[in-house]
């Protein structure tokens, strides 16, 4: 039997190799059972990622210094890179700068809780259940709406956005439902969607290629046991891209964001 068929018999028979599933997704309460103030393990995650984040921040800076530590320096850069590459190369200084709080929290707490991922113990991105996702696009696009109301007024916003300019009228009949799912549906979903999606795809592999080295090696016999290395040196290559994917979808997701904004205090578009 080949390597992928005795992981299935073994999972069949409820032993041994056990394949992550959607239910990784959906642990038993921890705390306060039944309750609104249920606490389970991805919860948990959430809460000690973001109290971390809070400490790094402010062991870095509480003594901040001309000539800045490693920790220091760390944050700054940081800090520098969202404001420069993101918010004012996309909204420009003066509207970059008025955003730049906003979409800098956005983008360190998405960046910490997708590391969440790959951090021992943890082993679970904070954004890897839906709830989290639709909150961070739940605060971009209320930022969308509220900068294009404030720029525009109401009816310029709707519009612009409802309305594209230099289209022969009777095409609007066709354009403008499209505009409507785009502006009040897809924009918001899509920011959640590809977030969660990234997420839960690097848990479900980062779990499939550490189970099945721990059940090759520890429970296979004969040669079975060196295709658990093959499996193991998937596994830190997978750790390698998921660093890389927590990373860029905070980036992806900031800058989606600034672009939004972006958009919706332009006139035409």
């Amino acid at each position: 039997m080949n390597t992928a068929g005795l992981l299935m018999a073994e999972s069949d028979h409820g032993s041994g190799f056990h394949a992550p599933s959607i239910q990784e997704f959906f642990p038993p309460a921890i705390w306060f059972d039944g309750t609104p103030f249920e606490i389970n393990r991805i919860q948990l995650v959430r809460y000690i990622l973001m109290i971390g984040l809070i400490l790094w921040l402010w062991l870095s800076t509480r003594h901040a210094k001309l000539v800045p530590s490693r920790a220091q320096s760390v944050v700054e850069l940081l800090l520098d890179f969202v404001r420069v590459q993101i918010c004012e190369s996309t909204l420009g200084k003066k509207l970059g700068r008025r955003y730049t709080p906003l979409i800098t929290m956005i983008f360190f707490s998405i960046l910490v809780m997708n590391l969440g991922g790959v951090i021992p113990f943890l082993n679970i991105a904070g954004t890897s259940v839906v709830g989290l996702p639709l909150l961070f696009a739940l605060i971009a696009y209320v930022t969308y709406l509220a900068a294009g109301i404030r720029a525009q007024g109401l009816g310029g916003f709707l519009k612009t956005n409802l309305f594209p300019p230099g289209v022969p009228k009777a095409l609007y009949i066709l354009l403008t439902p499209i505009e409507i799912l785009q502006v009040f549906v897809l924009r918001p979903f899509t920011l959640a969607l590809r977030l969660l999606a990234n997420m839960m795809a690097g848990h479900l592999m980062l779990v499939l290629c550490f189970s099945a080295t721990s059940f090759l090696i520890l429970d296979g016999g004969g040669l079975i046991k060196l295709t658990g290395v093959l499996t193991f040196v998937a596994g830190i290559g997978i750790t390698g891209f998921e660093l890389f994917v927590a990373a860029l979808q905070a980036y992806i997701f900031a800058l989606l964001t600034a672009v939004y904004i972006q958009m919706s205090v332009e006139e035409e578009h």
